[in-house]
């Protein structure tokens, strides 16, 4: 709230200048009700409403950096806007005459909206009783699609940076069964983040598709849990193996990706322990090394295991396998059908398009 307008903000991302901004407008007088970075973009507004709800909102938006992917509201007005690189996606829809906004289309469905666009990268997009307005006050950069949005974050009936998410991880596993083909009885998934993959290489190898371990759909998604007890819990309630299926079998695993390792380590403990004879795993990445500033939620660099271990053969030496394969960061790449300049690989690579600092954390204002 502020005068005599009310403001809510939604925001997918983090911002890397954060802490610089915050401890600025603080000297200036600023009191921070929350930890979050999304309450220095108010603040930023706050100091320029007198010249105008647009000028303030361009004024903010110029001062932030990192990814961001904003929808709010106002008492009569609906805004969008997305970082000027694109990191994180976001889509503009249509219902019954009037205009939607969400991170990914798959939204738009279950309400009956009609996908029309993505909001362009540096685009602010205003929507009121005159209807639809565009900004594009940025100057254009170069884009840093989120590539690991498409290897596991978005939905899968998601159309994403122009693609659709199911199919790519399907062209996903067909690279990988290109690349890789070790000899097994049969493909399987770590369900659901590896089905897509595991279709698309059962399709090239044309070997049997299996449903080896069963999901407790009561269960969130385990390598985004505050703490590793409570992921190790979730990994044994979350799937459990068809051993009449996979005993004295050669299996073969595909994953979207391996992060910490200790969720993967704890499925194929599982799967010995129901008789499973050889088990080999494909990855449709390559090893994530480094840590992401922009939003996902790997922050440090200890806590991925690529990092910490190094070569392939220690990885799937720790998780228990008897073979471990990751996708080429070449084949990833030309699998999205999208130009390899337009994504942010950072995490595959180390090379940021924009450097966090040293500091950052997701717990940085946390007292």
């Amino acid at each position: 709230h502020h005068g005599e307008e009310y403001y809510a903000i939604g925001h997918n991302g983090n911002l890397t200048n954060t802490q610089y901004l915050r401890s600025t407008l603080e000297a200036r007088g600023s009191i921070f009700q929350s930890t979050m970075d999304t309450e220095v973009i108010i603040h930023l507004m706050a100091a320029h409403l007198k010249d105008g709800f647009e000028e303030a909102l361009v004024s903010a938006l110029s001062q932030i950096e990192g990814a961001y992917s904003l929808v709010m509201m106002t008492r009569n007005r609906i805004i969008a806007a997305r970082d000027p690189r694109g990191f994180r996606p976001l889509c503009l829809g249509q219902i019954n005459g009037g205009w939607v906004i969400a991170s990914e289309s798959c939204a738009f469905d279950l309400v009956g909206a009609t996908y029309i666009r993505d909001i362009k990268p540096g685009e602010i997009v205003i929507i009121d009783d005159t209807g639809v307005r565009s900004l594009t006050p940025f100057p254009e950069m170069e884009h840093s699609h989120c590539i690991f949005e498409l290897i596991y974050f978005a939905r899968p009936d998601s159309q994403i940076f122009g693609q659709n998410v199911y199919l790519c991880r399907k062209r996903l596993g067909h690279r990988l069964a290109q690349e890789y083909q070790p000899d097994v009885d049969l493909v399987m998934p770590f369900p659901d983040s590896g089905n897509y993959a595991a279709l698309g290489y059962a399709e090239e190898s044309g070997l049997p598709f299996e449903m080896g371990m069963i999901r407790n759909h009561y269960v969130g998604r385990t390598f985004i849990q505050p703490t590793q007890p409570v992921r190790d819990f979730g990994v044994r309630v979350k799937l459990n193996p068809v051993r009449p299926l996979l005993e004295g079998k050669r299996v073969l695993i595909v994953e979207d990706s391996i992060i910490r390792g200790t969720t993967s380590r704890n499925r194929v403990r599982n799967l010995r322990n129901n008789g499973v004879k050889e088990i080999h795993m494909v990855i449709s990445c390559p090893p994530t090394r480094h840590p992401c500033p922009y939003g996902i939620d790997f922050s440090a660099k200890g806590e991925l295991i690529a990092a910490q271990k190094g070569e392939v053969a220690a990885i799937g030496k720790f998780i228990g396998l008897d073979s471990l394969y990751y996708l080429s960061l070449e084949g990833m790449v030309e699998a999205t059908r999208i130009q390899h300049e337009s994504f942010c690989l950072a995490c595959y690579t180390g090379r940021y398009p924009l450097p966090p600092t040293e500091t950052m954390g997701k717990h940085c204002f946390e007292p």
